[in-house]
């Protein structure tokens, strides 16, 4: 029987007359009293009983054991561990002892551990079916730990997510599997779900230094960069040698210096400067990606103001692949489509952008640009002629006079006859360009997207001779030439009515 001293407890006045026998009886009846709250599931209420208990006999491994067992299902696997250790430590015999060690083991992720519990009850009890099942799950989590540590070299977060997922099942404590995993969700863009483990974390442990750094990467990403920063430093301090948390620091720094400098130079209209901070900004760190979408987007719009179109729309098109919700872009990419007269690009892009943002101001640049896009499926008159869309009358009526004497079919009347043919098709063109950019009422209803060709009186119909005959003062019907002549107009030829 165990003496007063072997129980190694402080009795106040009222306890030091109560015998071992006695100090046992008492301390049988609290354990009792803590597995009938225990097995009405009141854990906090048997955890204090079984507390009593221990101290009225610290000695007694099975009171250990039991609280150990209230403590894990309390979710205290740390605590709970450390009272099965002990009541191991009292007896080395103690099945349940060892059984409850090796799930706290394993629920807090240390698989090899556990596994060394599990078979010490199975060297104590051959047949005991738990534990064989429990040295399963341990080499499962050692598997899917080798599986997750090989993904995550590869950049294969997806594959660390799952394995993650499969050893949490077993290992539900274990905070450097739930901060892996949250990781991972951050480099897969899936930011609230790893916010959300990461916060789980903090609410347990508030310094877990790897779970404020995952709540710092996630601010990055986001390109929340000034918080992010704010995180990273408060991991540093409760984890100095953090290299993650060092390194994201630095990157985040340095991202927001650069594209400052960036906005800087292109506000004061330093292209070729803001041009080159854009890009080495976009050198810092490929993973950000919603921050590397608006570099390539601001460098986009650098590339336009230096007339670097093609250059622009390739940036907004990286960007929109890396931020497929980037509206800014969108609206970049289809005003340099606009400028190239692609329309069919800029109009995809406009009804992108109206489809995600009904504005009053998308839907008046879409319906802009379907109106160029139908005006471009049109003769273009204005190519025709060559001349601008903003050619006064008199710039016109200059631009017939060397088309028509260029393409006139006498011109070319000892040409080929594949080459007249042409000749005469252009020569027609010229006349209708002229026909319509020199009628003010034609010119208005062709600039406001009218086809000219949907009139009653088809533009086929009309003689181009005619025309030409009446610009340059011919009689009517009667046939004309053209001969070399240095001192003439345009191409060096003149014409005469016969």
């Amino acid at each position: 029987m165990a003496t007063v001293d072997d129980c190694d407890v402080t009795m106040d006045p009222e306890m030091e007359i109560l015998s071992d026998e006695e100090l046992e009886r008492e301390a049988e009846s609290f354990k009792e009293q803590g597995n009938a709250y225990y097995i009405k599931k009141d854990y906090s209420e048997a955890f204090n009983y079984y507390t009593k208990a221990i101290d009225m006999c610290p000695k007694n491994a099975s009171y250990y054991g039991n609280r150990a067992a209230t403590l894990m299902m309390l979710s205290r696997h740390r605590e709970a561990l450390e009272d099965s250790q002990q009541a191991v430590r009292l007896d080395d015999t103690f099945m349940k002892g060892h059984l409850r060690e090796g799930k706290c083991h394993l629920s807090l992720g240390n698989a090899m551990a556990a596994s060394r519990c599990f078979h010490r009850v199975l060297e104590l009890e051959p047949d005991n079916s738990q534990a064989q099942q429990e040295v399963k799950n341990a080499d499962s989590v050692l598997e899917y730990e080798k599986m997750a540590e090989l993904g995550f070299e590869k950049h294969d977060f997806r594959m660390v997510v799952f394995c993650m997922d499969r050893a949490l099942e077993s290992a539900s404590a274990c905070h450097r599997f739930k901060v892996l995993k949250a990781e991972c969700l951050a480099m897969l863009g899936r930011y609230p779900e790893a916010q959300s483990v990461a916060s789980d974390i903090l609410r347990m442990d508030a310094t877990n230094g790897d779970a404020l750094y995952v709540r710092g990467l996630c601010l990055y990403y986001e390109d929340c960069i000034d918080k992010a920063v704010q995180f990273f430093v408060q991991a540093l301090r409760m984890a100095p040698d953090h290299e993650k948390a060092r390194l994201a620091c630095r990157n985040a720094k340095a991202l927001k210096a650069k594209k400052e400098d960036g906005n800087k130079a292109f506000k004061d209209g330093n292209y070729d400067a803001a041009y080159e901070l854009y890009s080495e900004a976009l050198t810092i760190d490929p993973n950000n990606i919603k921050t590397n979408a608006k570099l390539f987007c601001n460098r986009g719009t650098v590339g336009s103001k230096l007339k670097k179109i093609d250059q622009a729309i390739e940036d907004c098109t990286k960007a929109v692949k890396l931020d497929e919700t980037y509206i800014k872009a969108y609206l970049r990419r289809a005003q340099c489509y606009m400028d190239k007269e692609e329309y069919d690009e800029a109009v995809r892009d406009y009804e992108k952008v109206y489809q995600t943002e009904k504005t009053k101001e998308h839907k008046h640049l879409l319906k802009n640009a379907q109106l160029e896009l139908k005006k471009s499926k049109r003769k273009d008159y204005y190519k025709v002629l060559g001349v601008d869309k903003n050619a006064t009358e008199d710039e016109i009526k200059k631009a017939y006079r060397k088309r028509a004497l260029m393409h006139h079919p006498d011109r070319h009347s000892s040409a080929s006859a594949e080459v007249q043919k042409e000749e005469e098709k252009k020569f027609k063109e010229v006349g209708e360009a002229f026909t319509v950019l020199s009628d003010p009422k034609k010119k208005s209803r062709y600039d406001s997207g009218h086809d000219m060709e949907d009139d009653t009186g088809n533009m086929g119909d009309f003689d181009a001779n005619n025309i030409f005959k009446a610009f340059f003062g011919g009689g009517g019907g009667q046939g004309y030439s053209f001969e070399a002549n240095q001192s003439s107009g345009p191409g060096n030829f003149f014409f005469q009515f016969g």
